[in-house]
């Protein structure tokens, strides 16, 4: 194993001096060469979820250097295998400290707020969530230069707030010099409140703009706030930017549909990198289900986890409850997880999946305004008709993503899709210059969807 050894200990040097800091601490430090056969290089990772990380992630890059060390003819193959790290590790190329060291001392507690059970290896990722998974992931390896900033945005339930506490758990586990903040928009709201009464605001700049990776969460929140917070977390979100610091956000819309945010700061976020998490799929769901399971250690019948799934469509946090739910009733009962377990006692699930539909976004205007449906969907002009109609129009649009304006239009007593195009963009347009429409747009909104969903 002579000439295996220097191979491995050239490849080592080679990973190390050519992959990111975050990358060689999250999984290729804790490789290790464990036989060397027929052109082949065996290499063990410790557990299987490392093993998982480098498949998936850095076996490309392993293989390519290895091909410029030992030829093109060279593969790589990977095992589990916790008996190799007892031995001595190849000597390496000398760690380089992160920048901050010096500044921070390794933080040994976990930074408050963050939930050490939220990482990317729990997170199950999927069509739905794919470019935001992988967003995340980026940001986290190489804080303040991937995506900065980074804004996730969707319907709530959907993982926005796990892949937050991912990106900080991920940081704080292979940058231990680097400082996190995770913190939702109430509670900066909170604080800033609570300065301005104690009168420190001061420490409150310092508490917030020494972080290295600022974490804030539910940001459609700030559209009610007034004009003085609005510049403290434009100032925040200047001062960490300005020094290449990590911002990460997530809301419920995409920041052009936020329209009490200040236009300066919308166009910050803009500039970063905007993505959206949608629905999950069938499969995902599923295997959302699975990875729940299996982290409660409930044996989840692939008959009820498809069950759950058809019933439970636009909810994650809904799904795993479903999980730990199972697992409290079967273990009262001593008996296995079964369908009819299921169907028994979780009878609530999914509220019965209530599909919204235009029918019920027409009668909350309808109620709003206190017109007729079919004057709103008619052909009369008279001003109030006309509103109702266009804010209408812009809801079904907003809310019902399987639904195109000729749709729509169908809907509208046959217009002309065009037409329809027209009221829509009509709404969007007022929205940021007209609080009172706003107000009603986000009123009704909330209506609709509560009496969906609550």
């Amino acid at each position: 194993m002579d000439g295996a050894d220097e191979i491995w200990v050239q490849l080592r040097e080679s990973l190390r001096g050519n992959a990111s800091d975050a990358a060689w601490a999250a999984g290729l430090s804790t490789l290790r060469l464990v036989d060397y056969h027929d052109n082949t290089l065996v290499i063990a990772a410790p557990n299987q979820i490392q093993l998982q990380r480098v498949q998936q992630r850095y076996l490309p890059f392993i293989t390519d250097q290895a091909r410029q060390l030992v030829g093109d003819d060279v593969t790589v193959s990977l095992t589990v295998s916790d008996v190799t790290l007892t031995s001595s590790p190849p000597p390496a190329t000398p760690e380089i400290s992160e920048p901050s060291a010096p500044t921070y001392a390794p933080s040994v507690d976990r930074p408050a707020r963050l939930d050490p059970r939220m990482t990317f290896d729990s997170f199950v990722p999927g069509p739905s969530n794919r470019l935001a998974f992988a967003a995340a992931q980026s940001v986290a390896e190489t804080p303040g230069r991937a995506y900065n900033p980074l804004l996730i945005y969707g319907n709530s339930g959907l993982g926005k707030t796990h892949l937050l506490h991912a990106i900080g758990n991920y940081v704080h586990e292979n940058y231990p010099g680097r400082k996190v903040l995770y913190v939702s928009t109430e509670t900066f709201l909170n604080d800033f409140i609570r300065a301005i009464q104690t009168r420190t605001q001061l420490a409150l700049h310092e508490r917030y703009r020494e972080n290295d990776v600022l974490l804030i969460d539910d940001i459609q929140f700030m559209e009610t706030r007034g004009e003085t917070f609005h510049e403290e977390i434009f100032h925040t979100y200047n001062a960490l930017h300005g020094e290449g610091k990590q911002i990460v956000l997530t809301s419920d819309r995409s920041p052009r549909d936020l329209a009490g945010l200040q236009e300066r700061f919308r166009s910050r976020l803009l500039q970063g990198l905007v993505t959206e998490i949608d629905q999950p799929d069938l499969e995902t769901r599923i295997a959302i289900l699975h990875s729940k399971a299996e982290t409660e250690g409930v044996d989840l019948p692939r008959d009820v986890a498809e069950w759950i799934a058809h019933r439970v469509r636009d909810n994650i946090r809904e799904l795993e409850g479903s999980v730990t739910m199972l697992r409290a009733f079967a273990n009262l009962r001593q008996e296995p997880v079964t369908l009819d377990l299921a169907k028994t006692h979780l009878t609530n699930l999914g509220h019965e999946q209530t599909t919204l539909k235009p029918e019920d976004i027409l009668a909350a205007v309808s109620d709003f305004y206190g017109l007729p449906v079919s004057d709103i969907c008619g052909s009369k002009r008279l001003r109030p008709l006309v509103h109702a109609r266009h804010v209408a129009m812009y809801l079904i649009r907003d809310l019902l993503d399987n639904y195109s304006y000729p749709m729509i239009a169908r809907i509208f007593d046959g217009r002309n899709h065009t037409t329809v195009i027209s009221g829509v963009e009509k709404i969007k347009e007022q929205l940021p210059v007209n609080s009172d429409l706003l107000a009603q747009v986000n009123l009704l909104r909330r209506r609709i969807q509560g009496e969906i969903h609550d």
